[in-house]
């Protein structure tokens, strides 16, 4: 058995699709804890926080970042309960080979599997259970509630498995994949191994220009391409 790894998965456009769930439950939540949506119909969700996205969408009205980081714990509340009620009405799809990969990655005793996501820890496991995922399959995680930075999700996501493991990972065992640029970027702030999947809305062109470790059309080449 070769030295752990710790494999950080983002979720929407990665592990799986949602088709609108999360828009409608961010507006309906939005509405409730602030009074207002801004523009919300437009906003670009990839790559970003649900702190973050909230605070761009109310910067204009200004209530500031750290005003809706102070409203997180009711604005995430909210999102959950808002999800659920609206779930019946949407669907979510685990993508190509990605229930496969994670079930595959557990099975391993040489593999740490979690998630770095920009949803709030509270809609990211109704989002994996409408998918087929078992939010319990991930042992470690940092979520869109805890950061409006991505790049800090990553830094607690690994702060958090080193605590689990009991002992510091090197940045060449730690894999971090993901869907956009942002993904990509957030992977460099810890030094881990870039992996960026053509499964979301970025093209593959945008993605290879942000220069991962490894491009791949979806996550049925995993273990083809990247050694673990």
């Amino acid at each position: 058995m070769g030295a752990l790894k710790l494999v950080l998965f983002d979720i929407d456009g990665t592990l799986l699709i949602s088709r609108g769930i999360g828009r409608e439950a961010k507006r309906r939540a939005m509405l409730e804890c602030f009074g207002r949506t801004g523009d919300l119909d437009n906003h670009v969700f990839g790559g970003k926080t649900d702190w973050g996205i909230a605070a761009e969408l109310l910067a204009p009205y200004g209530i500031t970042s750290a005003e809706v980081g102070r409203a997180m714990p009711g604005y995430e509340a909210l999102m959950a309960r808002h999800m659920r009620e609206i779930r019946g009405d949407y669907r979510a799809d685990a993508l190509p080979q990605a229930l496969e990969l994670v079930c595959a990655l557990r099975d391993r005793e040489d593999a740490l599997v979690g998630l770095v996501t920009g949803n709030t820890g509270k809609t990211a496991a109704i989002k994996l259970e409408m998918a087929g995922f078992d939010p319990e399959w991930f042992a470690v995680g940092a979520f869109g509630h805890e950061s409006a930075e991505r790049a800090h999700l990553t830094r607690l996501a690994l702060a958090r498995a080193q605590e689990i493991a009991g002992r510091a990972f090197k940045a060449a065992d730690v894999i971090v994949i993901g869907d956009t640029p942002a993904d990509i970027e957030a992977a460099r702030a810890i030094d881990a191994v870039a992996v960026a999947v053509c499964t979301g809305y970025v093209s593959r062109e945008e993605l290879s220009c942000s220069d991962p470790d490894f491009l791949l059309a979806d996550l049925s080449a995993f273990f083809e391409l990247i050694q673990i």
